[in-house]
């Protein structure tokens, strides 16, 4: 077995014991606000970059333990925009990393079969030259491979949460969760990755949106392999081509890609946001 799929291995085994270091009972998360001197208890905010930070944090002594019963080091990102969160660096052989990035987002409350979807790091300066130190912790080719560790969860509805009002520390077990029915899964980034931007302005990878996919790896990379995702996302929008109406577009989707490359467009695994 290789070294990244002895890593894979544990480091899948290790995520089924999250939720319940994470969540009571009835699913709710244990995380119920902070506290200050006084013993006041405020609520958290819904929001998700909120949710996501103290969710880090409330995993690092385990991610730690992790790391050491493993013989890795953990080599955090430096700065809050590098790549990725987390490098596990072999202890023996320090040749030998993973890249690590927490990846969380909630179910659409409206169709629970999707998520709202990651974005999985950048395509930017150090996708496309693998040498470089822009923004990430040790060059990206430097790493035996590049993992997401992600969290799916329900987000509490609106009305049962009152960010205003403190509590005292005796209501503890009386305050809603923000969050509850956290589902953790880990997967190599290219086996989740879409052919779509996954943010605004900036250079973000896209994931797929249907759960069921996410958690079993089928995204529209997942039958054509790493080499074809990591030539698409580090040519995205920059070949051009004949848009058959007598002018040119830039190619903007795996199919095209494929189609351009003469490779094979039945392995294109289409996204799938049905209820099927």
């Amino acid at each position: 077995m290789t070294e990244k799929a002895q890593f894979a291995r544990k480091l899948e085994q290790f995520v089924t014991e999250l939720r319940n270091h994470v969540s009571n009972g009835d699913g709710q998360w244990t995380v119920k606000g902070f506290i200050d001197i006084f013993k006041n208890v405020y609520t958290l905010s819904s929001d998700t970059k909120i949710v996501s930070k103290i969710l880090e944090i409330h995993l690092f002594p385990k991610i730690f333990a992790f790391a050491q019963a493993n013989g890795y080091k953990v080599v955090l990102a430096e700065h809050q925009n590098y790549y990725p969160d987390i490098s596990f660096v072999k202890a023996s052989d320090e040749s030998v990393r993973f890249a690590v990035d927490f990846k969380t987002t909630y179910r659409n409350p409206k169709k629970p079969h999707l998520c709202n979807g990651f974005t999985l790091g950048s395509h930017g300066e150090y996708f496309e030259n693998r040498t470089s130190t822009k923004n990430i912790q040790f060059p990206y080719g430097s790493y035996s491979g590049h993992f997401c560790l992600g969290i799916i969860y329900d987000r509490a509805e609106g009305a049962t949460i009152d960010e205003t009002k403190a509590h005292g520390i005796d209501e503890l077990h009386s305050i809603t969760s923000v969050a509850r029915n956290f589902h953790f899964f880990v997967t190599e980034k290219w086996k989740i990755a879409s052919d779509r931007g996954g943010s605004g302005n900036t250079a973000n990878i896209g994931s797929i949106n249907n759960i069921a996919d996410i958690i079993a790896g089928k995204g529209m990379f997942s039958k054509l392999g790493e080499k074809w995702f990591d030539e698409y996302w580090m040519n995205y929008k920059k070949i051009t081509i004949q848009d058959g109406k007598g002018g040119t577009k830039k190619i903007s989707t795996l199919r095209e890609f494929v189609e351009y490359k003469n490779g094979d467009v039945s392995l294109v695994v289409d996204k799938r946001n049905g209820e099927e």
